[in-house]
C-alpha cells in the first residue's frame, strides 16, 4: 500500500504534464486523466524498474519475459507460475545467486593474497593481514585501547574507491578497538608519521555481511592508512 501510495503522488503530480503532452506519446493513448494518471505509474515503475535490474544477479534481465509476466498477471491472464510460486522461486533464486557470489569474491580474495605475499616489500602476519611500508614514521605505536587520527583511503581489488577521508578534507578520528579486525591489528604495527598498505582478508573485515552497497560478502580490501597522531583525551584537536 505505502509503495502505490508513492507512486500514485508521482502521478497526481504528473497528471498536468501527460495531460497537456497527449501528442508526444501518440501509443499510449492518453485521452483522459485516468489515462495519464495510468501511464504515469507506468513511467514511474518502469524507471524505478530499469535501476533496480542492474543489480539483478547472474546476468542481464530478461525485459521480455518481465514484461509478459507483468502484463499476464495485472490482466488476470494465465500465467507460468502462481503469484506464490514466483515469489518463492525469487527467494531461492537471490539467496543461491548471492551464495555463488560470495563464493566466488572470496576465491578471487585468496588467490590474490597468495600471490600478493610473494611480493617484495609485502609483510604477512599470523592473522593473515599483510602490509607494506610506504614511509615509515618515528613516533610512538598505539594500542588497541588507544584513540587515533589517520587520513585513509579504502579501495576493492578491482580498484574502486568507496571511501576516503581525504577525498572528505578531514582525517578519521576513532577508538582503535571500535574498528574492524584488520585496521585495530594494523595500525597498532604504525608509528605515528606512518603511512602503509594493508590487505585485509574478508574474515578480518566486514566478513560474509559485507557493508554497503560497494563492500560485497567475502571481500578482501585494500587500504592506505596514514597514522597522523594518537589522540589523548585532554586533545582540543
Amino acid at each position: 500500500m505505502k509503495k502505490f501510495s508513492v507512486l500514485a503522488t508521482v502521478a497526481i503530480a504528473a497528471l498536468g504534464i501527460f495531460a497537456t503532452s497527449c501528442d508526444s506519446h501518440p501509443t499510449a493513448n492518453l485521452k483522459t486523466a485516468v489515462d495519464s494518471a495510468s501511464y504515469a505509474i507506468g513511467v514511474s515503475t518502469g524507471a524505478g524498474y530499469k535501476e533496480n535490474l542492474k543489480t539483478l544477479p547472474g546476468g542481464e534481465a530478461n525485459i521480455d519475459a518481465l514484461i509478459a509476466g507483468f502484463v499476464q498477471a495485472i490482466k488476470g491472464d494465465s500465467t507460468k507460475m502462481t503469484p506464490q510460486a514466483a515469489q518463492t522461486y525469487l527467494q531461492t533464486y537471490f539467496v543461491e545467486a548471492q551464495a555463488r557470489e560470495a563464493k566466488k569474491t572470496k576465491e578471487e580474495g585468496e588467490k590474490f593474497l597468495a600471490e600478493n605475499k610473494t611480493k617484495d616489500g609485502v609483510f604477512t602476519t599470523e592473522s593473515g593481514l599483510q602490509y607494506k611500508i610506504e614511509k615509515e614514521g618515528d613516533g610512538p605505536k598505539p594500542k588497541a585501547t588507544d584513540k587515533v587520527k589517520v587520513h585513509y583511503t579504502g579501495t576493492l581489488l578491482d580498484g574502486t574507491k568507496f571511501d576516503s577521508s581525504i577525498d572528505r578534507g578531514e582525517p578519521l578520528v576513532f577508538n582503535l578497538n571500535n574498528v574492524i579486525k584488520g585496521w585495530t591489528e594494523g595500525v597498532q604495527i604504525m608509528p605515528v608519521g606512518s603511512k602503509y598498505i594493508f590487505w585485509i582478508p574478508a574474515e578480518l573485515a566486514y566478513g560474509e555481511r559485507g557493508a554497503g552497497q560497494d563492500i560485497k560478502p567475502n571481500s578482501t580490501l585494500k587500504f592506505e592508512i596514514e597514522l597522523l597522531d594518537i589522540v589523548k583525551d585532554d586533545d582540543k584537536k
